[in-house]
């Protein structure tokens, strides 16, 4: 954790301080260090309303910003900001990114093969039967399932994912000091063991209706897909769809009864042009999961050798382009390529974009990307 996560938690803690007042006083101070110390003539120029800084001068009296810190640290809670290279990669790409989270758990590189569940809080029989019978598939095939924690068809996929000892996600609509359902305590207790529990709200911010659009654009954010169950008209699950569709992410929704209220959403995704979620293999054929199998098999089967581990050193926790890794590997162009071709191939580095690549770092058996 870097020196000035707490003063990114203080503004966490200042209603109506989001985003893009966040970007503006990065922009006047350089760090929320300076602006959270900073006089009101300053907040002013920075862009803050006279309202919000005197609600910053209240709020930095009254908090006890390292006491905060050191006791979510204490209960095990990981504090990830915009700064922050384990900040995830997907939840940075979308506009206005939450510039906290909050997480219980772990995040692994093999949680980048995710899709979001989502659903009614009051599912069918049928409703039911599906979720149980997709979600199960999918986190047996090493799919992590994402979800928000709520009653219904949030929960049963989470219950399916850890009963078969798969990896899921729940995203909060409220903070991680206050479970809600509360009767989902005990599985939020099971899912920060075997996955992790996210919140891009202060600890103790009690659930509310407002919490909750927001928060599904996390759940989309994260996710390589999402799955609509069973939704009605102006659903949670509707909105995460809508979300998705605009981060260019491929919606699927299971079918139903055209007399069903609860397949109206579904059905009308699919009329829309979202893939019709027949079978768990349907999600696994989209996702390329040949090439997860493939990649697991290679890290095994193929020795390291030399020019792999100069390589691997080389590479860095930002994208590098092929001709600088040549450079400083003092190899040819021609070896870098084809050796980056492998290890790309079992894992240990990413392509990004203009032939760039990153390092995937192996952490207690899983990889990492950066450190």
């Amino acid at each position: 954790m870097k020196d000035d996560t707490k003063f990114w938690v203080g503004f966490n803690h200042i209603k109506g301080i989001g985003p893009v007042r966040i970007e503006k006083l990065l922009d006047y101070f350089g760090n929320l260090q300076e602006a959270w110390i900073a006089q009101p003539y300053h907040l002013a120029a920075a862009g803050l309303s006279d309202k919000l800084s005197q609600q910053l001068i209240v709020t930095r009296k009254d908090l006890k910003l390292d006491a905060l810190v050191e006791g979510l640290l204490s209960e095990g809670v990981q504090i990830m900001t915009w700064d922050d290279p384990d900040y995830p990669e997907r939840l940075r790409q979308i506009n206005q990114s939450p510039y906290v989270i909050y997480l219980k758990g772990n995040l692994i590189e093999e949680d980048i093969w995710s899709v979001a569940v989502v659903g009614t809080r009051r599912p069918s029989a049928y409703g039911r039967q599906v979720t149980e019978m997709l979600t199960r598939s999918l986190a047996e095939q090493g799919i992590t399932i994402i979800s928000g924690l709520a009653r219904g068809i949030d929960g049963i996929a989470h219950q399916m994912a850890l009963e078969v000892g798969g990896r899921t996600l729940a995203v909060l609509g409220s903070g991680l000091g206050q479970i809600y359902p509360p009767e989902h305590r005990d599985l939020a207790g099971r899912i920060s063991g075997q996955g992790g529990l996210i919140s891009d709200y202060p600890p103790d911010t009690p659930p509310d209706g407002s919490n909750f659009p927001p928060r599904n654009r996390i759940i989309a954010a994260l996710s390589k897909a999402v799955l609509v169950m069973e939704a009605g008209q102006k659903s949670g699950a509707s909105i995460t769809a809508n979300y998705a569709a605009e981060q260019g992410k491929e919606v699927f929704a299971v079918p139903g009864k055209i007399t069903s209220p609860l397949s109206k959403v579904s059905n009308l995704l699919i009329k829309l042009g979202s893939h019709p979620l027949l079978e768990a293999q349907d999600v696994l054929d989209f996702l390329n999961m040949k090439l997860v199998a493939r990649q697991q098999v290679v890290r095994r089967t193929l020795p390291g050798d030399p020019k792999e581990a100069v390589l691997y050193n080389t590479v860095g926790d930002e994208p590098l382009h092929v001709d600088e890794i040549s450079n400083q590997a003092q190899l040819p162009i021609e070896e870098v390529i084809s050796t980056l071709a492998v290890m790309e191939l079992k894992g240990m580095v990413r392509k990004t974009f203009g032939m760039k690549y990153i390092a995937v770092r192996e952490v207690r058996g899983t990889y990492q990307i950066g450190m």
